[in-house]
Formats: structure tokens, C-alpha cells, sequence
């Protein structure tokens, strides 16, 4: 799928066609069930199939359209990694249509109930090649960093993740084991079971949502007519030149700024972003500054926002710098590669739609940063995140109650 211009959009889309979907979808399978229950398994398997398959459609549509109204987004990573989950949905599903077909009164109706009681589990033994695959890249990626960086707890952090990702496989895969007892003991295995699956399968989709989503960010190319090119600031040299991260960000800001100019004419104002750490000799805006004049861009063309210590300051701050003289301008900023998906979203959160573009980094350093970039994605939307893994709990130990119920 050819991806859109990023932020052409100015309304967020909306997920009110999967709602009624899913509405009709509840309200024609209980019609189905209501007037031949013991012989429409083969029709809900198709209206199924059919329910799934537009649901795909819903999540990549809407997908599309959240890069055009806003690409740094938690729905832009939710719509992708619930659409590859709702595609093996509609996979098992056609395949259990076929099988019905083929034999017909060999599966009853409440095969239905079982597949969607095992499509999370399912789910996360179908992908167990990938996650081992990228656990073990994880772990290489990790060691490397390490042999390069030092054993700093942060690059540990791949490290983490496969154990957990390892772990959580293992116990799935061992849990749901024959279970003898009564029906209740043996309910509540199930229950237990399928809400480890089910909470598995939501980190396992927002994983393959943000790596995606990361990988898009990273390689945008924004559009020329940028007023304004805000380059965010990292750690400095004992001496207080740039580091060759910060660096790297500084070169992708250049290099962007005489492709714009060269195509288009217009020149770009430079926000040098970044205050001072505890164990820097200046600012990181003065370094930028300084190496930005060194490079042979007029000083008039620089703005310094000294004051910031995070991301989101790094926004706020140069916003502010840009509003005192344009409060209009096209913005977009520089960043390490990784790190651009997650700059889109505090410039979205201080009210700025600014467009990022990546510098390249050492292979090794990019696995782990992603996933310091997925954990602290996660971190700021709790609530979103609480009220869906908390609906998903919820379905699956209702239709685990249902199966033990019919």
C-alpha cells in the first residue's frame, strides 16, 4: 500500500464504521443462531470470514488516513497492529468455512465459540518464528551496544524484552495444558489462559505496530517550503563539540535545507534546540550553533532555545521561539532516526504539526532505541491503553463463560 503525504488531513478519522459493523455482525450471527442453531455453523464462519475482512480494511483505511492527519500517533500504531491480528482472524476463519463445507455436521455451531476462544493463543503461536527471530536480534544488537556504549541499565533494555516476550511465549504455550478438575476449576484455568493470550497478543500487536510505525516515521522525506528546522539536541563531547548522534542530526538538517532551497529557493531558519546538561561545558544549542556557523550558514539564520532538558521542552520551548516571529511557518525537525516517530508526537502534544526527518545511526544502537521508544510510547497513554487491553479481558472471559454456558 502506497503510504500518503504525511499531515495533509484536517480531521482525525474515526472508527464509527467498525462499531456499526460490528454491531450488524452481533445482531445477524444471533439471528443465524436464533433460527437454525445447529445448522448455520457454516454460514457464520463465512459472515465471520466476512466481518474480519472488513475489518482489515477499516483499521489500513483508517491507518492511511491517521498518517495524513497525524503520522506520530498511538492510533497510527494501534490501526496497523490490530489490522495484521484481524487478518489471521479472517485467515482461520475461511479456513474453518472450507473444512465446514467440505464436511458438513462435522463441526457444530459452537466451533465458532472455540476459534474465537483460541484466536489470541493461536495468534501468538503462529508469530512465535518471528518473535524468536527478533528476540535473538534483540539480544545481538544488545550485546554489541554494550561492547560499544558501556553496561549502562538503558542499554539493557532489548535484553528485557526478549526475556519477557521468551518468557511470555513459554508460559502460553505450557499453561494451556490438559487440565483435569471440575467444570468451574477447569473454567477458571481457561479463563486465565486466554486472558494471558489475550494480554500477550495486545503488546505483541502494539510491537509490530510500532516497529512499522517507527520505520515509516524514519524514512519520510518532508516536503519542501519549511520555514523552520528545529534540530533536536543529544548528548555533547567533554571538549563541547557535538556528538557524532548529535552530529548526524545537524548534517540531516543541512542537508535537507539545500535540497529545499536548491528546488524551491527558500532558506530555512535553524532553532538549535537542546539546554545545558549536568556535565556539559555549554548548551547544546550553543554546539549546534556553533558548528552550524562552521559549516557556513549566516548567524542570522540560527535560533538558540537553551532552556530545554527533554523532548517535549525541546518543542515547547522552540515553538515558542518560532510564534515570537512566525506563528504561521511550516516546521519540520531533525532527529536520530529512531527517534522521530516519538518527536512527531511531543510536537503534536504542544499544539505544533511539525514533520520530522531521521538521521542514520550504527545498526546496533537502533534495536534498543526502539525499544526505549516503545516503552516510553507506552508509558504516556495509559488510560487509552487500560480501557482497550481492559475491553479485550473482558471479551475473552465473557465468550470463555458462553462456551461453558451452551
Amino acid at each position: 500500500m502506497k503510504l500518503p503525504e504525511f499531515d495533509t488531513r484536517e480531521k482525525k478519522p474515526k472508527l464509527y464504521a467498525l462499531i456499526a459493523l460490528t454491531a450488524v455482525a452481533l445482531a445477524v450471527v444471533s439471528v443465524l443462531i436464533a433460527v437454525d442453531r445447529d445448522g448455520c455453523a457454516g454460514a457464520v464462519a463465512v459472515f465471520a470470514a466476512a466481518y474480519c475482512f472488513f475489518s482489515v480494511l477499516i483499521l489500513l483505511y483508517s491507518f492511511r488516513e491517521q498518517i495524513r492527519y497525524n503520522p506520530y500517533s498511538y492510533n497510527t500504531i494501534f490501526y496497523f497492529g490490530f489490522s495484521v491480528f484481524a487478518f489471521f482472524v479472517m485467515i482461520t476463519f475461511i479456513v474453518l468455512s472450507v473444512r465446514i463445507f467440505r464436511s458438513p455436521g462435522v463441526y457444530p455451531t459452537d466451533a465458532i465459540v472455540g476459534i474465537l476462544l483460541s484466536s489470541a493463543k493461536n495468534y501468538t503461536v503462529l508469530t512465535l518464528p518471528f518473535l524468536l527471530v527478533f528476540s535473538v536480534a534483540l539480544c545481538v544488537s544488545n550485546v554489541s551496544l554494550i561492547r560499544h556504549e558501556g553496561k549502562r541499565p538503558v542499554n539493557l533494555l532489548g535484553i528485557v524484552l526478549s526475556v519477557l516476550i521468551i518468557g511470555g511465549e513459554v508460559f502460553i504455550l505450557t499453561f494451556d495444558f490438559y487440565v483435569s478438575g471440575s467444570q468451574t476449576e477447569v473454567m477458571i484455568h481457561d479463563i486465565v489462559a486466554n486472558v494471558s493470550s489475550a494480554i500477550f497478543l495486545y503488546f505483541e500487536c502494539m510491537l509490530i505496530g510500532t516497529i512499522v510505525a517507527d520505520a515509516i516515521a524514519a524514512k519520510h522525506e518532508p516536503t519542501y517550503g519549511r520555514g523552520f528546522i528545529i534540530i533536536l539536541g543529544c548528548g555533547l563531547k567533554k571538549d563541547g563539540a557535538p556528538s557524532p548522534l548529535l552530529r548526524g542530526r545537524i548534517e540531516r538538517a543541512l542537508e535537507f535545507s539545500k535540497k529545499q532551497e536548491e528546488a524551491t529557493g527558500q532558506t530555512a531558519i535553524f532553532v538549535a534546540s537542546g539546554g545545558r546538561g549536568p556535565n556539559e561545558p555549554v548548551s547544546e544549542a550553543a554546539a549546534i550553533k556553533r558548528y552550524l556557523i562552521e559549516r557556513g550558514v549566516p548567524e542570522e539564520r540560527i535560533v538558540e532555545e537553551d532552556l530545554s532538558t527533554d523532548t517535549y521542552e525541546n518543542m515547547k520551548f522552540s515553538k515558542e521561539k518560532i510564534d515570537a516571529i512566525d506563528p504561521s511557518a511550516s516546521v519540520a525537525f531533525s532527529t536520530t532516526n529512531y527517534h522521530v516517530f516519538r518527536g512527531g508526537v511531543f510536537a503534536r502534544r504542544v499544539k505544533m504539526r511539525a514533520v520530522g526527518m531521521g538521521a542514520k545511526t550504527k545498526w546496533y544502537f537502533w534495536p534498543n532505541a526502539a525499544v526505549r521508544e516503545f516503552v516510553g510510547l507506552l508509558t504516556k497513554h495509559v488510560v487509552k491503553q487500560a480501557v482497550i487491553l481492559g475491553a479485550m479481558i473482558a471479551f475473552y472471559v465473557a465468550i470463555t463463560v458462553i462456551a461453558y454456558s451452551v
